[in-house]
């Protein structure tokens, strides 16, 4: 008794697609290697797991099964730093990959804010204050510095205090931003990406809310 098991194999090729008017088409040739495709990665949060698949030609992609962290930059701010991925909140294709917390290329995710915290308050002299709503920035205490130091941190406290995204201020004492990746974890095995502010982050803030409103 012979037994034999097939199992289908991803393709990327459209000969099994209809035409453009909606005829049939005869496919007379199998699938070939080169229209190969491969199960998507699905990458999760958790301790760093990444498998190496060979490609074609010998190059190399890097699956990233598991990741925990990556590095973000802060735009405005001329700014990047390694940082924690806390949680996945948005995902514009599928909320099915907010719910099982998938980390894949523009999703909308909150990473520890506390690495650019240090880095704001210590490069511009200032302290963040959540007490204080008037002005959530405050001058930090430079007694201890020269006069040429205190002078450049004085012009630099000035412009942060005009350019600082309010909205911002509020996540860094929250610990929590909100941040969109824009490497592909599947691909390369990093889960970098950018920090949020202006009109996008006003955006992707407006759809969170409104997603909690139909709850």
């Amino acid at each position: 008794l012979l037994v034999y098991s097939f199992t289908m194999g991803i393709t990327r090729d459209s000969r099994h697609k209809r035409r453009l008017t909606g005829g049939r088409r005869n496919v007379h040739q199998k699938k070939r290697k080169y229209e190969m495709g491969r199960q998507p990665a699905m990458t999760k949060m958790g301790a760093k797991r990444i498998s190496a698949v060979r490609g074609r030609g010998g190059n190399m992609k890097f699956r990233a099964l598991r990741l925990d962290s990556g590095s973000f930059s802060w735009g405005t701010q001329n700014c990047t730093r390694k940082a924690r991925v806390l949680d996945v909140v948005y995902n514009s294709s599928n909320n099915e990959l907010v719910r099982t917390k998938t980390l894949v290329k523009n999703a909308i995710i909150q990473v520890d804010a506390t690495p650019f915290r240090q880095w704001f308050e210590q490069y511009h002299g200032a302290v963040m204050s959540k007490k204080n709503k008037a002005s959530p920035v405050e001058k930090a205490d430079l007694s201890g510095k020269s006069s040429s130091v205190a002078s450049k941190l004085a012009g630099r406290f000035a412009d942060a205090q005009k350019h600082l995204d309010a909205r911002l201020v509020d996540q860094m004492n929250s610990g929590r931003l909100y941040a969109c990746i824009s490497s592909r974890p599947g691909q390369s095995g990093r889960c970098d990406g950018y920090i949020l502010e202006g009109e996008e982050l006003g955006f992707y803030v407006r759809k969170l809310q409104k997603k909690k409103g139909k709850k």
